[in-house]
């Protein structure tokens, strides 16, 4: 692996990668690539007294995949094997949600929801088991939309249902994305949210709805 091709993605790491969350840093290439680069990135830390770094190598999980591209994280991910070791990290719960998701739109497709209005009809009726949404909601430039969906995370932990918020860095999350970055799991059906369009908007009402739980989402998923 070329010296400055590792140094780049070394300082994404540093920048981007906060250890007092991170559970697990997979890294996937064919052949020995990931190896090269892990000890790379331990002997700058050493050089440089990253401390921080030096002391996460029990989080790094080397895996093999067939090529660089996107996709192969995905098979990675969905292998027996390395679920395994990654069995107490969120990836591998937001896969197995993602999963669960995609089994009941086969079997029961009336108990599932996906696209803003739909999600937002269904928590109007009490009716979500389980919220998935992508964590770029929460970033969103306008105020009012960050607001409505920290309101709607709160209104489904209200109701017992539970909330899982995806990376967008993720590949669970890029699927998410093709749902419209929102979806969830229904506790009975709902045919009528069906009829509603997936891909448009809820409006947004400019209220005075405090945001002091924003950072939480945010700080908890970067």
């Amino acid at each position: 692996m070329v010296g400055s091709v590792c140094e780049a993605v070394f300082q994404a790491v540093v920048r981007h990668v906060n250890w007092s969350i991170v559970k697990c840093l997979l890294v996937c290439s064919p052949g020995f690539v990931n190896q090269d680069f892990l000890q790379y990135c331990m002997e700058e830390a050493v050089k440089r007294e990253m401390k921080d770094i030096m002391k996460s190598k029990p989080k790094w999980l080397l895996a093999p995949c067939s090529s660089g591209h996107m996709h192969c994280l995905k098979e990675v991910v969905a292998s027996k094997n390395i679920q395994a070791k990654l069995a107490d990290t969120k990836a591998t719960e937001e896969v197995k949600v993602l999963e669960r998701f995609f089994e009941m739109m086969q079997t029961d497709e009336d108990r599932v929801a996906y696209g803003p209005l739909p999600v937002f009809a269904a928590v109007e009726k009490q009716a979500v088991e389980t919220l998935l949404v992508l964590d770029s909601v929460f970033r969103s430039n306008s105020v009012a939309q960050r607001k409505k969906y920290v309101q709607l995370v709160e209104d489904v932990q209200e109701l017992n249902g539970d909330v899982h918020i995806f990376s967008s860095m993720h590949v669970s999350g890029e699927q998410l994305s093709s749902l419209n970055g929102i979806a969830a799991i229904l506790r009975f059906p709902c045919p009528e949210l069906n009829e509603l369009d997936s891909e448009e908007e809820v409006e947004v009402i400019p209220t005075n709805t405090s945001v002091m739980y924003l950072d939480e989402y945010e700080e908890e998923e970067l």
